[in-house]
């Protein structure tokens, strides 16, 4: 050993070894509050491309937000108000400093089933909507103070792929009717695809009609040859124009109607019990679904220099800006996909971005009304298409199906389960599924019967190497996972298998354990039983590079007498040029 060697106990102090150290941690203060760090480390550079950033977004979230609004069923001023105090509340508490939150599609797309569990009354549903976002945010909060943050690591991309495109497909269905000024009806969103071509085609608005698609038409040919201009604020500001000067409501196209000026007045939603009780499990999915889209989102914006986002801060974010929406009068929000790209590629450093978005967002409501009143709810019905025809990622789905069909099949599921039985069903459908298959990859992991690569000079699996060389009379089994109680009895099948698929008569059977975490009772147990039924047909058990730890099982589960260590080897090599050795 060479002489730069130091003991573990003598480099670390101390017979008892800690080679971790305290990672240094700011105070309570400066992590519940992350815009202090901001405002104390802002560069003066910042300020002018957060300002243009601002002012960007602020043109570009509302109409969006006029749009989600409709889509929920809300009054179409209330997606103003979503943008003013609940902006505000996540630029003080969000860990990212780019992300942009307010109205979603989304969260506004869950919101009517959920407030229909409790009314049917048009008057009460802002009320109702409004305790839905109360309860929302005390979710988060509460998820926060439980450090649920964790959740965000599980939530399977083949789930979230479906969801994504079966929101799209939904919203569409949903603003069929106001696009093309068609009159027909549908519970789900099959269903009114059904109905739209078989009653609705017939009943469409021509002026209706023309208006939507040409604001459709013109999103997409600006995103197709001018992506980097703003060309929805453009068709905004030219729909109203034309509205005002053609008196479009004159000619039956359906207009937004008087928005009432100022700003919103706060107060705290009636406390129902009976309502929060039934909008409980709603509140659940919107939860669900809305972190596991703000966390992928914020993550994905995340520029090298920056903190990283932090999964227990961003609920305690997004519990605040619902909390700030619900006293606002608004309805549940989120993260904004869309809207975090535009503030990236506008180059926003930080939440001063939001800042300057919610001034902006006051000044229209303060001065700026009238004329969104002109503007035709068919131009808000084409910035939902256009958004929705967004969320569909063909190339995602050619590249699930063309590497996991199990994945492929469960994303399909939940597309179809979102247009059949409703979004929050599909949901918790799509949550069964991935715990399904969780549980089905750990009962049936993969393995291997191994090989001796000459052009790698290791062992391969012989499926994907049929050259790798095998010793006759030796079968080299690799498993990858852990041996628990749900797998174990696939594992000893397997083992099996590949004695009765070898071509030679075996004498040897070597475990190629690298891949074994851990092992339980019943594996264990599993284990011992092979051990012996292979000694009875003259087959000795061998196993090969197991980990430190399962090596200490191997000892504490009791069976170190069927794998003694004389049949433990480091590696698979070494075991089997043990097997080639004279046995007396």
């Amino acid at each position: 050993m060479g002489n730069n060697y130091v003991s573990a106990s003598e480099h670390y102090g101390g017979e008892s070894v800690n080679p971790f150290g305290e990672v240094e941690s700011s105070s309570l203060l400066l992590r519940k509050v992350p815009i202090i760090n901001q405002l104390k480390s802002y560069q003066k550079s910042n300020f002018r491309p957060d300002v243009a950033a601002g002012v960007a977004l602020a043109a570009l979230a509302i109409p969006q937000s006029l749009a989600y609004a409709q889509t929920a069923g809300m009054p179409v001023v209330t997606g103003l108000y979503a943008l003013l105090v609940p902006i505000l509340a996540y630029a003080v508490f969000g860990s990212s400093r780019r992300l942009m939150t307010g109205p979603t599609a989304t969260a506004a797309l869950l919101v009517i089933p959920a407030v229909l569990t409790v009314t049917t009354d048009p008057a009460e549903f802002p009320i109702v909507a409004s305790l839905l976002a109360l309860i929302v945010g005390g979710i988060f909060v509460l998820a926060s103070v439980l450090r649920l943050g964790w959740i965000a690591n599980y939530f399977s991309s083949a789930v979230l792929l479906g969801f994504l495109t079966g929101l799209a497909l939904t919203l569409i269905a949903g603003q069929l009717a106001v696009f093309t000024g068609a009159e027909f009806e549908g519970e789900t969103p099959l269903q009114e695809y059904y109905f739209f071509i078989v009653d609705g085609i017939g009943t469409i608005d021509r002026f209706t009609l023309g208006v939507g698609l040409a604001c459709l038409f013109a999103l997409l040919a600006g995103s197709r040859f001018i992506p980097k201009f703003p060309t929805l604020i453009l068709v905004t500001v030219i729909a109203i124009a034309t509205s005002y000067y053609f008196d479009f409501d004159s000619l039956g196209v359906t207009l937004v109607g008087e928005i009432p000026a100022g700003l919103p007045n706060l107060s705290i939603p009636a406390l129902d019990t009976g309502y929060i009780i039934a909008l409980l499990p709603a509140a659940v999915g919107i939860a669900i679904v809305t972190f596991a889209d703000a966390v992928l989102i914020a993550r994905a914006m995340v520029d090298p220099d920056d903190p990283p986002v932090e999964a227990n801060q961003e609920l305690l974010a997004l519990g605040s800006i619902n909390i700030a929406s619900a006293v606002s009068g608004a309805f549940p929000i989120g993260a904004s996909g869309s809207r975090s790209a535009v503030n990236v590629r506008l180059g926003g450093k930080t939440q001063v971005v939001g800042i300057v978005l919610a001034i902006g967002v006051a000044l229209v409501l303060l001065f700026l009304t009238e004329p969104l009143a002109y503007l035709p709810k068919a131009a808000l019905a084409a910035i939902i298409i256009y958004a929705a025809l967004g969320l569909i990622e063909i190339k995602e789905w050619k590249l699930l199906a063309r590497v996991s069909r199990r994945e492929f099949s469960i994303a399909f599921v939940v597309v179809i389960g979102m247009l059949t039985i409703g979004l929050l069903p599909a949901i918790s459908l799509a949550v069964v599924l991935s715990i399904i298959d969780t549980i089905s990859r750990n009962s049936k992991p993969s393995d291997a019967v191994l090989g001796l690569s000459a052009s790698e000079n290791r062992f391969v699996d012989i499926r994907r190497k049929p050259e790798a060389k095998i010793i006759p009379g030796i079968v080299v089994y690799r498993w990858d996972g852990r041996l628990f109680f749900a797998n174990s009895g696939y594992f000893r099948d397997r083992v099996l298998a590949a004695l009765i698929g070898s071509p030679y008569e075996v004498r040897y059977v070597i475990l190629s354990a690298e891949a074994v975490t851990n092992i339980d009772v019943t594996g264990a147990q599993i284990l011992r039983d092979l051990i012996i039924e292979l000694e009875k047909k003259g087959i000795t058990f061998l196993i090969a590079r197991s980990r430190s730890r399962l090596t200490e099982l191997i000892d504490e589960l009791k069976l170190a007498k069927f794998i003694p260590p004389e049949h433990r080897f480091h590696s698979v090599r070494e075991a089997a040029a043990w097997c080639e050795l004279p046995k007396n």
